[in-house]
Parts: structure tokens; sequence; C-alpha cells
């Protein structure tokens, strides 16, 4: 099992929106960075486990875990004039643009705020504290998975 941190705007998607949602499941679209593209068609598989964070919120933070349920496929929004994710060199016959399906597991007791997760003991190297870190779609290793969840008082 691989380890994963997806962002959301709450605005855009909460947590408790996926939890709100048609079997707890929602697909993860919209991301238009090619190293996320990669990440979400090539990396992620079904089981891996995600954390959920808040991004762009004040406070941001990790707001629960989901599970990847469906892995990489294309990204219809791309492909739909006038939505939001629309990109018109898109092609259907050679997306450029890919996306997962996830499903909540749990809510975390707590939002995990970013300052704090600066502040936890082993987690100096991830990905997401690392300056100029935006990516939508971030590794997480396996000791920063047990790390973040000891600290958050949930089941790894």
């Amino acid at each position: 099992m691989n380890y994963w941190l997806i962002k959301s705007e709450p605005e855009m998607c909460s947590y408790a929106d996926l939890e709100q949602s048609p079997k707890q499941t929602t697909y993860w679209d919209g991301v238009r960075n090619y190293q996320a593209r990669n990440t979400l068609r090539d990396l992620m598989k079904k089981g891996d486990r995600c954390f959920f964070y808040h991004s762009n919120a004040e406070p941001s933070g990790i707001a629960g875990i989901c599970e990847v349920v469906k892995e990489g496929y294309p990204d219809w929004t791309a492909f739909e004039k006038g939505h939001e994710h629309f990109d018109e060199k898109s092609d259907p016959d050679n997306p450029t643009w890919f996306m997962v399906d996830v499903k909540a597991v749990r809510p975390m007791p707590r939002l995990i705020t970013l300052a704090e997760l600066k502040s936890v003991k082993g987690l100096e190297k991830m990905v997401l504290l690392q300056k100029g870190s935006r990516l939508s779609v971030q590794p997480v290793t396996a000791k920063e998975w047990a790390i973040v969840c000891k600290h958050a008082g949930v089941a790894p």
C-alpha cells in the first residue's frame, strides 16, 4: 500500500462533502499539473490511503483519511465545454488529464493544522512541509503516515 496527501479547498470539496457523497465516494478531478497527473495516472492504486487536506483555508490542515477505490482514468471534465475544468487541448482519444475515485474512511478527531504538522518530530522531510510544495497530490512515506496518525490519535 502507498500513502498520499490530496489537497482540496474546502469550499470546492471538503472532507464532510466526501462523507455526504453517494457511498461516501467521489472522483478526484480537475488536477491540471503534469506531475500530479502522472501520480494519478500511474502511481495511485486501489487500496492506497490518502490524507484529505483542506488547502487555502484558515487554518489549512488534514481533515480526514480516504482510500483510492478506482485507479486512474481519463478526467472527463477536461472534455466538457462549459465545465470549470474544461481543457480545449485535451483529446478524448489521447487524454491529457486523469482522475481517481476516493472513498471516505474516517475523519480526523480534529483538524491537524499545517502549523501543527510543522512542529511534529519526524515530519521534517514530508513533501507538504517543503518550501514551495504546492502539488495537489503528494506522496507520504509509511513512516510519515504512522507519525501523523499517532499524533492525531487514529489507527494507521
